[in-house]
């Protein structure tokens, strides 16, 4: 049961994010949620954050010319009823086939009006992954 819901979850972020489709991702997200890389921690408890913080990583991610976004592996764990936590390992490809960046995400994940949505994330370098007590597939789409 789980298992579905955080796979059809992801396949939409996926989508959304390769479309750089701002409404789409934004429905995958509570507010406020927190992003967390190693150089920092936002904050992020309106729309216009959101949007300004989404559009930043669209504009590096243009940029750097990425083209596919590969999911390594993903496992979760069911934390209660509502809350979940998701590692994901992510690869980033540029046009001509080279890995841009990889690293771990760790998502964390609440039930909200019957739909799952992140409300933090946690990258680190790919060496930090944990696997989780469940597997899941993330089915990179043909762009």
């Amino acid at each position: 049961m789980h298992q579905l819901a955080i796979e059809q979850l992801f396949q939409r972020y996926l989508k959304a994010f390769h479309q750089q489709n701002m409404v789409d991702i934004r429905k995958c997200y509570q507010l406020p949620c927190t992003l967390h890389t190693p150089d920092q921690v936002v904050l992020i408890d309106n729309e216009s954050i959101f949007e300004r913080e989404f559009l930043d990583i669209f504009t590096v991610l243009s940029h750097a010319k990425i083209t596919r976004f590969v999911a390594l592996k993903a496992s979760f764990s069911v934390l209660s009823e509502s809350l979940i936590l998701a590692c994901i390992d992510w690869q980033f490809i540029d046009t001509k086939g080279d890995v841009f960046t990889d690293f771990s995400a760790f998502y964390h994940l609440a039930l909200n009006n019957e739909q799952w949505q992140i409300f933090n994330v946690v990258s680190q370098e790919l060496s930090q992954s944990i696997a989780l007590n469940e597997t899941f597939d993330i089915i990179t789409p043909p762009y």
